[in-house]
């Protein structure tokens, strides 16, 4: 920022006073121009390595921005299930978190699958593991088990079938109604496809993920009062998707929710001619969202809704992961064998 001394002269004119010109520098603005080169720098690397190495870089939604600026292909975890199926390239670099990571290994064996850093975990999937649902299912040895998309391989082995939060109404819809389902691990997911779907032999495992279990109905309504004529999109695996079935269904909540997959959400946000819409979900979907429709205004149901292993992943860990290889996410073959038929039961009925 510059600033520039003056007089005043006897006939009131302003006179620039050459002995005073001053140039304040403001540090924060440098270091702020410094970083965005340096993100260019490394976009532009990033960029011919990746053509160099053969390699397609996906990133899900909830990534940081310039992530997914770099990225070839952005989406939910079905979305970037089936890029990952599809692709040609030697390699997939996987932004997004471990389970991700795994499934593009269990779904593409003979390639090689990167994650920009090992500790991008998921709180939703860390929540049961392999002898946990072992143990459950010895109480219901008849049971259809049917895991959500974010658990780890070894409990995807495990399954009948995967889902998403965009098909996992349609996956319990496609298993007769005889059969005892038990659904792992989100409990708000969970009883909004056992509301949808009207199961009363539905067990639900008690997982959440740290961030939508964070969204309360307090929250919601008080969101809602603010913007009174915008579109509201909700997470199925956010801690008020039930309630606000509920508020919907008595009349409680005047306006009407959308409760959406990420992907559903984009969709939406494409097609509806609401001008304003406020999103109940991990905050990072907000950059897609306003890059792909500039007219529209997107607000957060909450501002700190972050999920801190999704923006373990930056440019520059993507940048280290090209140029050394690293890390590597390669699932046994024994677990893959069995991890990869719930995945094609999901494909095959999305």
């Amino acid at each position: 920022m510059a600033s520039i001394a003056f007089n005043v002269n006897a006939t009131g004119n302003a006179v620039l006073d050459g002995t005073t010109l001053n140039a304040v520098i403001n540090k924060k603005s440098l270091l702020t121009i410094d970083m965005t080169m340096l993100d260019i720098d490394y976009r532009n690397r990033i960029l011919a390595l990746k053509r160099e190495n053969n390699t397609v870089i996906l990133a899900h939604n909830y990534q940081p921005p310039e992530v997914q600026d770099i990225a070839d292909f952005i989406g939910d975890s079905l979305a970037l299930s089936r890029n990952a199926a599809e692709t040609d390239a030697d390699t997939i670099l996987f932004c997004g978190v471990h389970f991700m990571a795994e499934t593009a290994s269990i779904i593409c064996p003979d390639k090689k699958v990167l994650i920009p850093d090992l500790n991008a975990g998921c709180s939703l999937a860390s929540t049961i593991n392999a002898n946990e649902l072992k143990s459950w299912i010895k109480e219901h040895p008849n049971a259809i088990i049917v895991s959500y998309v974010n658990t780890t391989a070894e409990v995807k082995a495990l399954s009948d079938y995967c889902c998403t939060s965009s098909n996992a109404v349609k996956v319990v819809n496609s298993i007769p109604k005889n059969r005892e389902i038990l659904f792992l691990p989100d409990m708000f997911l969970g009883s909004y496809v056992a509301e949808m779907t009207k199961r009363k032999n539905m067990y639900i495992w008690p997982g959440e993920c740290h961030v939508h279990a964070g969204i309360k109905a307090e929250e919601v309504n008080k969101m809602l009062a603010t913007y009174k004529n915008a579109d509201f999109l909700i997470h199925p695996e956010c801690s008020c998707t039930s309630s606000t079935l509920y508020h919907m269904a008595t009349g409680e909540l005047t306006k009407t929710g959308h409760i959406l997959s990420t992907e559903g959400m984009m969709k939406h946000a494409r097609t509806s001619n609401a001008k304003q819409f406020v999103i109940a979900t991990e905050t990072g979907i907000i950059h897609r969202m306003k890059k792909e429709n500039p007219g529209k205004t997107f607000i957060p149901i909450k501002e700190d809704a972050i999920c801190k292993y999704m923006k373990k992943i930056n440019v520059e860990k993507v940048h280290n992961s090209l140029v050394n290889s690293v890390y590597e996410v390669k699932v046994p073959a024994n677990i893959s064998k069995k991890a990869k038929l719930s995945i094609e039961r999901m494909l095959a009925i999305s």
